[in-house]
């Protein structure tokens, strides 16, 4: 005996009549038809929106984002949830699928929040005129501790709402971690120098560095460690917490470069002469573009010379400018002492022989 439509439409299989299941595919289907349309609408609206650079409202953009950044599994589990909403399962089957709900929404929840972590820096850096090179040295490093601390958020929240009691955990990763902490005390401390230069930005990428007597220009800012490439051109990998112990001097930040020289000229000078000395050495200097005169006088009188000190500023911090500057120096105060007569000093003592007694 056959059995009717009605009859088979109220029968049960797996806990639930056909007919519940048949509303929960369809509520499935709906469900994952409409919200991957919507989530792909919006996200090529975005693309548009990128594309024409356009500056959007701070929820709008924000929302799009979101949206743009929802998983195609996030999509899956919601429409298995409002299936679900029309059916019926025994307990263990309804705590497998809350906790499969649950820990997937949380951690469409920790996805999220990294992409507003990347938004708020790509704002900082459009209001900003370009990208920041302070923070793109820090990128890698903010970006590192805010994972730790969404996804470990986001896995704790997870075991809260399972009904999982977290205090004990909590107590448990506390006293494991301060053993974990004393065998990798090392790479903590390179980690937490790494938030130290994040925070405090003593150097970006580009900036050119003197540590100790190393010398080399920032390349890369890490987790554990910093890269240098050396003016010899070899790549310097130091870790961050022995960058922070030395002293640095940051050449990158300088605005102005002092340079300061001696000219050691003969104590047969004539006086005249003397005097015009530093005269001319602030005509020469000041006839240099990129130079700004400071001073020039006679500071004292060694064994072996009349020593003048010459100090004048370059107001642009590249090396090379500055080397080319002091060698135009150097030539015009040659050629203007050769005109003058006036000879350079160098270091010799006189001999003297004692005069032989005559007979």
């Amino acid at each position: 005996m056959f059995m009717s439509w009605q009859d088979i439409w109220h029968s049960q299989f797996l806990w639930n009549s056909v007919s519940a299941w048949a509303w929960a595919l369809a509520a499935f289907l709906i469900t994952f038809t409409v919200l991957p349309l919507i989530k792909g609408f919006i996200s090529a609206r975005r693309r548009r929106w990128l594309q024409t650079q356009r500056e959007l409202p701070t929820a709008i953009e924000v929302t799009a984002l979101l949206i743009d950044r929802t998983s195609r599994w996030f999509l899956w589990v919601v429409a298995l949830y409002f299936a679900s909403m029309q059916l019926q399962f025994p307990a263990r089957v309804e705590r497998g699928i809350t906790a499969a709900i649950v820990l997937t929404f949380w951690f469409q929840i920790g996805r999220w929040a990294m992409a507003a972590v990347r938004l708020a820096i790509d704002r900082r850096a459009h209001r900003a005129g370009g990208p920041d090179p302070a923070l793109a040295g820090s990128l890698d490093i903010i970006i590192f501790i805010a994972g730790i601390v969404v996804w470990a958020m986001a896995f704790l929240l997870a075991l809260d709402n399972l009904g999982i009691e977290i205090k004990p955990l909590l107590a448990g990763l506390g006293i494991g971690g301060i053993a974990v902490a004393l065998a990798v005390q090392t790479v903590l401390g390179d980690l937490l120098a790494s938030m130290s230069i994040a925070l405090d930005k003593p150097f970006t990428l580009g900036d050119s560095l003197q540590v100790d007597d190393i010398n080399g220009t920032v390349e890369h800012i890490g987790v554990k460690s910093t890269r240098l490439r050396s003016i010899s051109g070899e790549q310097i990998i130091m870790s961050n917490a022995d960058i922070l112990k030395s002293r640095v001097r940051n050449n990158g930040r300088m605005q102005e470069r002092r340079a300061a020289f001696t000219l050691n000229v003969t104590y047969g000078t004539p006086h005249e002469q003397l005097r015009a000395i530093p005269g001319i050495v602030r005509e020469i200097v000041e006839r240099q573009p990129k130079a700004r005169f400071d001073r020039c006088h006679l500071l004292n009188f060694s064994d072996w010379a009349l020593r003048y000190e010459a100090v004048f500023f370059m107001t642009v911090p590249d090396y090379n400018a500055y080397a080319d500057v002091q060698q135009a120096i150097n030539l015009a105060i040659v050629e203007r002492f050769s005109a003058m007569g006036v000879e350079f000093a160098f270091p010799s003592r006189p001999l003297y022989q004692p005069e032989t007694a005559q007979s």
